[in-house]
């Protein structure tokens, strides 16, 4: 007989050489971790396009992630402050120190922060850490526990960290048990471990969501931990997501009073997303483009749904997944030099690919060479020797923009009402959606600069002069065609520094636009008229010469030089960098991610729509053979018995006869229409196979049970 087989139900264990667990943790936290299995097969992970995708994450990440890092270490230093600052201060009444984190409203994204803080209080010794999250502590015996719990085995992993940088010792400790975990056990624990001064720590609490904690549960805590504060130096840090008056209605004077609270202010996180926005996804550095429409519409996701720095990352990364996922030809999205190392191993298929590109057409329809033009679309060879040049002009060209971007935002940024936006990622789209040139958000902005006095233009036209030259030192020289890109734009910023000087040494003496021998003829009286024709065209005669009146006006030297000073930025700066994307030179494709429609798709579900697909028709998920239709509206006997109850209950009403509804599944599973068989006795295993699909449509919340028949049910959707 089997040693698995027994008459009654039973457990088997089989333990497998199992030891003690602390001893086995610890030697397994010890030894490196293996490197993660892909799901993709090597022969998608060898690739070239993989290759630079991994290489392109890898960056964009570690640059976000030292930029975040930076963005709150003043807080953390604070807050590091503020706990090591508690040790030295007795607190022989019971007043519980308290933090508490304005960290914003997306909580989720900031649990890096405290695990920051710990990480930093872990490398001062100066505390041992426990997070309780709200999920965790539904009642006060189950907070109390993990409150110890955490406390206890806390100190276990810093203890073995400790070990092994020592001399790679392990302890063989004794795990406490759930039960086991009071304060009584707590301040033994404490005690035996930390009796000196010279060891003495403090003990952190964090509570990274207070909003969700139950508030009965939360007060009892805050006064368990301030009754003990005199025995164990607990320091209670509060994650606060909406703002102080959360903690001041959450707490009623009896608890408030036992707690002195300080406040600490995290960065905002439309901030934080701007500072990521301009010095990452914006950075000169990477090759990987956004378009306009997908620019905004991950902003818009950010702005309007989560505020998320996090899901606005994800997105990003998305983006850039679905960009190299085309094939080795995106592989070019990358430095010029590695780029040009990569055009030998291109393959057939890959050119092929870029022929296919939308801007590669115009391209090959403005070589005038016949015998050129079917180089280009039959010969390989000869197309490689091509793309070094069409590369080049891709990645100057994006390194133009990003310089002249950086102008005309310190120009108009912060002129009234913000016609272009006000915030360098607005520009960002607004430039590459359209052609900003011939807009009358454009030209309101000009309106706006020639309305500014002679010391106003002067000066913001040179702020913008220094930005962008100290853009080209911090940022553009560094880069392989920093100096080319700095040749082609520096000449330009000097022609527009002469410019300005211009208007510095401008008087307001008045000039005449036009020769002094043109004069105009006054119209003060309209002539009597016999139809409205005439007196519409005597109207509009007298608006021309209106109009070439107001040009004959006397204007001044200042007003002039203002004008030819705007004009130069025009046309060198804004007409010349600023395209729209239709008008960047051939082959940008490789560096621009255009395919909004799959990001919309993918990144904001839409549930019903999905879970109908996948109820009426199941093959489209599952591409099995037995699902397949040739139309929608069929019902086989080979579907899952959820989707023929689903495909059956769109043939009801509002209320389902549960009888006819099991009749008619019958009559689908077992393949006949006889009337005979609606006489017969209901199998047993259709009928628990019935339930149990009725059972699923209504967790779905398709239906509901009728309480006013108690044979129907509700249907809930329409």
């Amino acid at each position: 007989m089997d040693p698995t087989i027994s008459v009654s139900k039973g457990c088997f264990v089989y333990k497998n050489g199992a030891t003690r667990a602390g001893k086995k943790a610890a030697g397994k936290r010890k030894r490196p971790a293996a490197e993660s299995s892909s799901l993709l097969g090597q022969e998608v992970v060898q690739q070239p396009f993989y290759k630079e995708y991994r290489n392109a994450w890898n960056q964009v990440n570690d640059h976000i992630a030292d930029l975040q890092h930076r963005s709150y270490a003043r807080t953390l230093e604070q807050l590091v402050d503020f706990v090591v600052g508690q040790a030295e201060r007795a607190t022989p009444d019971e007043v519980l120190p308290t933090a508490a984190l304005l960290t914003g409203i997306n909580q989720p994204d900031h649990l890096s922060q405290f695990t920051a803080l710990t990480q930093r209080l872990h490398a001062q010794r100066a505390a041992m850490v426990c997070v309780l999250q709200s999920r965790d502590c539904a009642t006060l015996k189950a907070a109390v526990e993990s409150l110890v719990f955490g406390l206890v085995e806390d100190d276990a992993e810093v203890e073995q960290m400790d070990d092994a940088d020592e001399d790679g010792a392990e302890r063989d400790r004794k795990r406490l048990r759930r039960s086991q975990c009071t304060m009584k056990q707590l301040k033994s624990w404490y005690s035996n471990n930390f009796d000196s001064e010279r060891k003495r720590r403090q003990l952190v609490v964090i509570l990274p969501d207070f909003e969700c904690f139950n508030v009965g549960v939360l007060q009892d805590l805050i006064l368990i931990l301030s009754a003990h504060c005199g025995s164990l130096p607990f320091v209670l840090v509060l994650g606060v997501a909406t703002a102080m008056t959360a903690v001041h209605g959450t707490l009623p004077y009896h608890v408030s009073s036992k707690i002195r609270l300080r406040v600490f202010q995290t960065q905002a996180a439309p901030t934080g997303l701007n500072e990521v926005l301009d010095k990452v996804l914006l950075s000169p550095k990477y090759a990987f483009h956004l378009s306009g429409k997908t620019f905004k519409f991950l902003t818009h996701i950010f702005l309007y749904y989560d505020f998320s720095i996090h899901g606005f990352i994800q997105g990003f990364k998305y983006c850039l997944m679905e960009h190299f996922f085309g094939g080795n030809a995106f592989a070019l999205c990358t430095d010029y030099s590695k780029a040009l190392g990569r055009i030998k191993q291109l393959s057939h298929e890959d050119m092929e690919t870029i022929r296919r590109l939308p801007s590669f057409r115009p391209y090959v329809e403005q070589i005038n060479d016949c015998k050129r033009i079917i180089a280009v679309l039959t010969d390989d060879e000869y197309l490689k020797k091509k793309l070094p040049q069409l590369l080049r002009d891709c990645l100057l060209h994006f390194l133009l923009f990003r310089c002249s971007l950086e102008f005309i935002t310190e120009l108009v940024g912060d002129l009234p009402r913000c016609p272009l936006g006000k915030l360098r990622r607005e520009l960002y789209v607004n430039c590459l959606n359209r052609a900003i040139i011939s807009s009358p958000e454009y030209k309101e902005c000009q309106q706006m600069l020639s309305f500014l006095s002679k010391d106003e233009f002067v000066a913001k036209v040179n702020r913008s002069l220094e930005r962008t030259e100290q853009f080209l030192v911090e940022e553009i020289a560094t880069l392989e065609l920093g100096e080319a890109c700095t040749a082609v734009l520096r000449p330009k910023l000097e022609a527009i520094r002469l410019s300005v000087d211009e208007v510095v040494k401008a008087t307001m003496a008045t000039e005449t636009a036009t020769s002094p021998n043109e004069t105009r003829q006054p119209t003060d009286h309209l002539t009597p008229v016999a139809s409205r024709q005439e007196l519409k065209d005597q109207l509009l005669q007298r608006s021309k010469e209106d109009k070439r009146h107001q040009l004959n006006t006397p204007v001044t030297q200042f007003a002039r030089a203002l004008q030819k000073t705007l004009q130069l930025i025009e046309t060198t700066i804004v007409q010349a960098h600023l395209r729209p994307l239709q008008d960047a030179p051939p082959i940008h494709e490789l560096f621009v991610f255009t395919d909004i429609a799959t990001v919309r798709r993918n990144i904001i579900g839409a549930p019903r729509a999905a879970l109908h697909t996948a109820l009426n028709n199941p093959h489209f998920y599952m591409q099995c053979k037995c699902c397949e239709l040739q139309e929608q509206s069929l019902l086989v006997g080979t579907l899952p018995d959820l989707s023929v109850v689903y495909k059956l209950h769109l043939e009801c009403g509002r209320m389902i006869n549960l009888f006819d509804w099991l009749q008619a599944f019958r009559s689908v599973v077992s393949g006949s229409d006889n009337d005979d068989v609606a006489q017969e006795q209901i199998d047993p295993r259709i009928q628990a196979r019935f339930t149990r699909a009725v059972a699923e449509l209504q967790f779905l919340g398709y239906i509901k049970m009728s309480k006013r028949k108690t044979d129907h049910a509700t249907r809930l959707t329409w």
